[in-house]
This record gives C-alpha cells, structure tokens and sequence, in this order.
C-alpha cells in the first residue's frame, strides 16, 4: 500500500512534469506564444486573477450554481434510489424511463434549457442536476444491494417491517456507496456549471469568463488561466469530500479489507 504521502508526492511530480512540459514547449517558439504561453505565464495570471474582485464573483457565482444543483440532486437521488433500489416493482416500472433518459447529454439540452429557462441559475440548476444525479441515484441502488442479507434476515425474524429494515440496515450499508456516488457528481455538476456558462456565452460566471476571454485577441492567457482556476476547484473540492469520506466510513474500509 502506497502512504498518504507518497500519493501526494507521486500526484506532485505528475504535476511539476506537465508544468516542466508545457514550459519548454510554449518556449520552444513552436507554436505562437499567443497561442500557446508558457505554463510560468499563465500561473502568473491565475495568480493574479485571486486579487481581481470581478473575478471572484464569477467564481462565486460559478460555485452557487454547483452547490445549488448538487444539493438538489443528493435530495432527490438518494430517495429515489432507495424507492427503485428495494421495490421492486417500482423498479421494473421505472426502468425504461430511466435507460431512455440516462444515455442523453446535458450539454444537448442546454439550447433547449436556455430557451426555455433563461439564463443564469434557472438554466444552470436543472441542468447540473439532470447530469450529476445520475451517479447518486445508481450507487444508492447498488448500494442496497450490498447491504448484509443476515442483518436483513435477523431483523425480519424479529418482526421488523421492510422500512425498518431498510433505515436501520440497507441505508446504513449503502452509506458508503451513496457517498462515493455523491464525489462522483460534485465532479459532473463543476464541468456542467462551467461548461454551461461557456456554451450559453452570457451571464456570470467562471465560464463566462473563460468565453470572453476567448474572444479577444492575445486572451489565451486567461483562458488558460481560468481552466487552471477550474481545476484546482475540482481538485480541491475533490480532496475535501474523499477526506471526509474516509473519516466517516473507516469503518467500511476496514470491514472489507478484513472481508479481503
């Protein structure tokens, strides 16, 4: 098993080579400096960019579409997977909604949401929330799955009813999956909301300003820079939720590496 510091160490000098990389290469005068700036540059403005208050408000903005609609995707994911995840019934009926919905992009509807909804948050929400819901929905499911038959079995014998079960067993095992799944979404509605605000080309947003910086001559730097931004949000926020992930189900680690 690799320590916790030897991944970081590992994730380091992945990121110190890709630096090193695109350094030498927008130097090398191969591409247009215009085009292509040394990686130094763009992490000169993205440095930058943290002291500009305008800035901050697109990410701010950026950040309340995400917590908004994946807030809204864990409520109404996690019950909706409990319900098709031990009913059968509803599941066999839900089935073929669900498989025809699954496979469409979000970033097919987003004409259609802008349309429809406008701009802003009211186009934003629904639309992280139809992508990001997914994966909570489908580990919540599977989730039950996994849950101890025995425990199941041993409460039944005792009269428990099926809701009763399901609160004090099926929940509890599917716990750790329901999080993983909830990691997983908080990954899908960052690229939605950024992604949206680029395509839907007005608003704010941190999206936004990649999108017009994009239009002006020379503004590959901040493109780039604010692709940089977008990527220490979801490593950060990333590294957050697996931390308290871990902290709050060491318990399921332990249990199926005893199981292993």
């Amino acid at each position: 098993m690799i320590s916790r510091r030897g991944r970081w160490a590992r994730g380091a000098a992945g990121v110190a080579v890709l630096f090193l990389a695109s350094e030498a290469l927008g130097r090398a005068g191969i591409v247009d400096r215009s085009y292509l700036p040394p990686a130094s540059a763009v992490a000169a403005r993205a440095l930058e960019l943290a002291g500009d208050r305008e800035f901050l408000l697109n990410v701010r903005a950026t950040l309340l579409a995400w917590a908004l609609g994946l807030l809204i995707a864990v409520l109404a994911a996690v019950p909706l997977g409990l319900l098709l995840g031990s009913v059968p019934a509803v599941n066999t009926g839900a089935r073929a909604v669900v498989e025809f919905l699954r496979p469409i992009p979000s970033v097919a509807l987003i004409p259609l949401a802008g349309l429809v909804l406008g701009s802003g948050l009211r186009m934003e929400v629904p639309l992280i929330v139809y992508a990001s819901a997914w994966p909570i929905l489908f580990n919540t499911m599977y989730g039950l799955e996994e849950a101890d038959p025995v425990a199941k079995d041993t409460l039944r014998a005792f009269g428990f009813g099926r809701a009763q079960i399901l609160l004090r067993v099926s929940l509890r095992g599917a716990a750790p999956f329901i999080a993983t799944g909830v990691r997983l979404a908080a990954a899908i509605a960052l690229i939605l909301a950024v992604g949206t605000e680029i395509l839907s080309g007005f608003g704010e947003g941190l999206g936004i300003f990649i999108a017009q910086a994009g239009n002006v001559p020379g503004g590959t730097r901040d493109v780039l820079a604010g692709t940089v931004w977008a990527g220490c949000l979801g490593l950060l926020i990333d590294t957050v939720l697996v931390r308290a992930e871990n902290r709050a189900f060491a318990w399921h680690r332990a249990t199926r590496s005893g199981a292993g």
